[in-house]
């Protein structure tokens, strides 16, 4: 099912020339000449359209940075005046978005534990009703395609149309290579209910350290995503904030440069090439879905037979050998076993939910 929802094509509003959006800045506003520095260094790297810095950081414990707050307002516009960026802040609060406005902030954006909340992104969008300001929407902090959704409804029917998504990634209680693993269905799925929404990434925040920032960058480009959010510090081993993650503008501008950004279409050729296989895997799926509707009503079969025999319905040691000798047949076959053994569990739970439903009839 997909959402249309009335959100201004990014190209409307941002000249991007054909390239991804490019959002830059220090992770926080620490003092004017860290502002000043980064953003004159920033400036002088073309694809890099909006500088952005948190002032108000909502940190996990107290007695660390928690911003300069207000005061750093006035380095932004500055940096606007000076270097004719955009800015981006952060707002977690209503105040937060009416102080932005009266420093001519130029986009704002809600983070990952104010969207958690669907009462703190209700009380922001009550005042931003009637006011045309884009509005840029993180992810989430837990796994949750609705909420991030909701988010985004909400703003939306605000009146806001110029929205963009930031995909930064989740938290995971696993051992993990990333600060906030990627999980990349979540965006893909968000871009396929919602098109019309662009979803940026923020490598940043999904790697929390420097040796990563290029393999998620071009895996986000590889997905289509329509730009990247990443942080940016004059001196980042001097940082009061996010040290490992922040690189130099001269890191950032040679990681752009690195960047292989693909193209969406192909020629005539291709284009026919590409349709042939498209109907040759939508002839194979009508194929797999009739085969699983008569697998599932042998299924039934079978438990109409347990039904009149009173026998259990899960029969754990047929089950343990059909699971490996599929697993055997699809390793013959050159199947990934992670992606089998999870579609074999699907199956059996759908066996044994068909199977328990004739059995309370």
């Amino acid at each position: 099912m997909s959402h249309h929802l009335n959100i201004a094509p990014l190209s409307s509003w941002i000249d991007l020339q054909d390239r991804p959006l490019v959002i830059s800045g220090p992770c926080s506003a620490e003092n004017e000449k860290q502002v000043m520095t980064t953003a004159r260094e920033i400036a002088k790297i073309p694809q890099v359209k909006v500088f952005r810095s948190g002032l108000w950081k909502p940190r996990t414990r107290p007695h660390y940075f928690e911003g300069v707050g207000e005061e750093g307002l006035k380095w932004l516009q500055q940096v606007k005046a000076e270097t004719g960026l955009m800015t981006a802040v952060e707002v977690a609060s209503p105040q937060h978005v009416e102080i932005c406005l009266q420093h001519e902030v130029d986009i704002l954006w809600l983070g990952a534990r104010t969207v958690v909340n669907p009462f703190s992104v209700q009380e922001i969008t009550e005042v931003l009703k009637g006011l045309d300001i884009p509005v840029m929407i993180k992810n989430p902090v837990s796994p949750d395609l609705k909420l991030w959704m909701g988010a985004i409804e909400r703003v939306n029917q605000a009146g806001v149309t110029r929205l963009i998504a930031i995909h930064r990634g989740f938290y995971s209680l696993g051992k993990s290579l990333f600060r906030n693993p990627p999980m990349w269905e979540i965006p893909v799925e968000l871009k396929r209910i919602i098109p019309e929404i662009p979803i940026i990434t923020d490598p940043s925040h999904i790697c929390g350290n420097r040796n990563t920032l290029y393999h998620i960058s071009q895996k986000a480009m590889d997905l289509e995503m329509d730009g990247l959010m990443i942080e940016a510090h004059y001196n980042p081993t001097r940082a009061l904030t996010d040290v490992e993650q922040q690189i130099s503008p001269a890191e950032l501008e040679q990681l752009l440069d690195k960047l292989v950004i693909r193209k969406t279409a192909g020629d005539e050729a291709f284009q026919q090439k590409l349709n042939e296989l498209r109907d040759e895997v939508d002839q194979l799926d009508s194929e797999i879905i009739e085969l699983l509707s008569k697998r599932l009503d042998l299924v039934e079969e079978i438990g109409k037979i347990k039904q009149e025999k009173n026998i259990t319905i899960l029969q754990i040691k047929r089950w343990n050998e059909v699971f490996k000798e599929r697993l055997r047949q699809g390793k013959e076959q050159g199947l990934n076993t992670g992606f089998l053994s999870k579609f074999l569990e699907i199956l059996h739970n759908e066996a044994i939910r068909i199977q328990n439903e004739k059995l309370n009839r």
